[in-house]
């Protein structure tokens, strides 16, 4: 059964693992390094497991952390999106647990954060070259409705902006 577990300080170093290792893209080694260490150091995750307006769930499976779940609102949102809409930052999900309804579990949690909060929309950015990812957004009502562009390194990116509306 999986269970989800709301993510405080005390699970920074566990955070920090389970991003490393589920953290995808096809970069050169030294730019992939780098940023991992700067995205995912402890001091960085403590500041972002800080911010009232961003929470992190874990998601629990046979006595394992595997996968999580960090969304934003307001202005802890990655975009200036507005104050209506509520943002999916990330859905990460350990292989061995893939395919097993973790990512299910995560996203209707992100669903139910945002219904509390009231938010009109739910957005994303998922990297253009991730198609289970975008597979899986796109069988859950999300659209593309723009694209940026963000450097690893010198490997320029492109995450794709993918949004569903909650509610008018």
């Amino acid at each position: 059964m999986i269970t989800i577990k709301a993510c405080t300080i005390e699970d920074v170093d566990a955070l920090r693992a389970i991003s490393i290792e589920t953290f995808e893209a096809e970069n050169d080694p030294v730019h992939l390094a780098a940023y991992l260490e700067r995205a995912y150091n402890v001091a960085q995750l403590k500041e972002e497991l800080s911010n009232p307006d961003s929470q992190f769930f874990f998601a629990m499976l046979d006595g394992e952390v595997a996968g999580y779940l960090k969304v934003n609102a307001n202005n802890a949102q990655t975009e200036a999106m507005g104050e209506k809409a509520f943002e999916l930052e990330r859905i990460y999900v350990r292989r061995k647990f893939q395919g097993s309804g973790v990512g299910k579990s995560l996203y209707d949690q992100a669903i139910t954060c945002a219904e509390e909060l009231n938010k009109c929309e739910i957005w994303l950015g998922v990297w253009e070259h991730n198609h289970k990812a975008l597979a899986f957004y796109q069988k859950h009502g999300f659209v593309q409705t723009g694209a940026h562009t963000f450097y690893m390194g010198d490997d320029a990116q492109v995450d794709l902006i993918m949004a569903k509306p909650l509610r008018p």
